[in-house]
């Protein structure tokens, strides 16, 4: 199984904001069968993800894996770091530059120069998603299986108030990462996830909720781990997904995507809600037919994704049926 960091260079590349790159690193994984030899899976990763995907830090090893819901028997599993997230050494001093559908090309790009001209599926959870969407509406006959994960193909009202607030924190706090973190949190959790966990209850040591310390302790964890200038990007990318920017409108853009698209929501989640995913599911099921709504039922919220490994696996069994891939 090959797992090392590998790299490629996207050269003269112009952003949609009209900022020319000379070369951009690409870098990615590869886990299981060789490139070229098995049906691809792209996993796109998350705000504070990466391309190690499973592995001793892989954030998904309860879905991928040796006969697991993606099984690396069977795929190719591919995943791209988004330029600028850190992980390979790389960040982006000017994280305006750059939206969405600028690191979708990257990838769409990136896929070319290995030889990928088709991919079994594309999945990404929340910002991840929003990626997933926009390399599908730059390219909508690469995948065959769309599955935006507590997603949307659009920034929302709510979305863009969040990102704002995030941005400006970034840029005003004197611990920016650290606040950052303990602000997004409220968004990525519940009320009722808090009150399950906590109800109230003290930290004796520190004389203080502990919801509070574990707030603190998030905070601290992901300033230790994750560069200010990777998470200004991220929070930059999240605010800027918008399939039908500078297009058309979304069903005349989303009706050209040939990809059996599979959403899965999750009901709680406060970031991108399960509303938005029914509503779109619904306007695009009067043009197109494989269209398919899947939830996650959770009290935790956005992180969802990353917690309900055993709904995940239910909903998304039949995408990833082993006996319908041809050997």
């Amino acid at each position: 199984m090959k797992n090392e960091l590998q790299h490629i260079k996207i050269t003269n590349f112009q952003t949609e904001s009209g900022a020319v790159y000379n070369t951009i690193p690409l870098s990615y994984q590869v886990f299981g069968p060789t490139l070229g030899s098995a049906p691809v899976v792209l996993v796109n990763h998350a705000l504070t993800g990466n391309s190690e995907v499973i592995g001793e830090q892989g954030w998904w090893n309860e879905l991928i894996g040796y006969d697991k819901l993606i099984d690396t028997t069977v795929y190719t599993v591919l995943a791209f770091n988004i330029p600028g997230n850190g992980f390979d050494g790389f960040l982006v001093e000017n994280y305006k530059n750059f939206k969405a559908r600028d690191v979708a090309q990257i990838f769409n790009l990136g896929l070319k120069q290995l030889k990928i001209n088709s991919l079994f599926a594309c999945i990404g959870g929340s910002v991840g998603g929003g990626i997933a969407w926009e390399l599908a509406a730059l390219n909508p006959i690469l995948i065959e299986n769309l599955i935006p994960i507590a997603s949307d193909w659009k920034s929302s009202d709510w979305m863009l108030a969040n990102t704002l607030l995030q941005d400006l924190i970034l840029n005003n706090s004197s611990n920016p990462v650290h606040d950052a973190r303990i602000q997004a949190m409220l968004c990525y959790r519940t009320p009722d996830s808090f009150k399950g966990r906590f109800n109230r209850t003290i930290n004796n040591e520190l004389g203080i909720f502990n919801i509070e310390s574990w707030l603190l302790h998030h905070g601290k964890k992901l300033k230790d781990r994750f560069q200010l200038a990777s998470y200004k990007l991220l929070n930059q990318l999240l605010s800027s997904i918008d399939i039908t920017r500078e297009r058309n409108e979304f069903l005349e853009v989303a009706s050209k995507i040939e990809a059996n698209i599979h959403l899965v929501g999750v009901d709680s989640d406060l970031f991108f809600t399960a509303q938005e995913n029914k509503e779109t599911v619904e306007e695009l099921s009067t043009v197109k037919s494989n269209v398919f709504y899947y939830e996650i039922k959770s009290i935790h919220g956005h992180d969802a994704f990353l917690i309900e490994f055993g709904q995940l696996e239910k909903l998304l069994k039949n995408v990833f049926n082993k006996q319908l891939v041809s050997p």
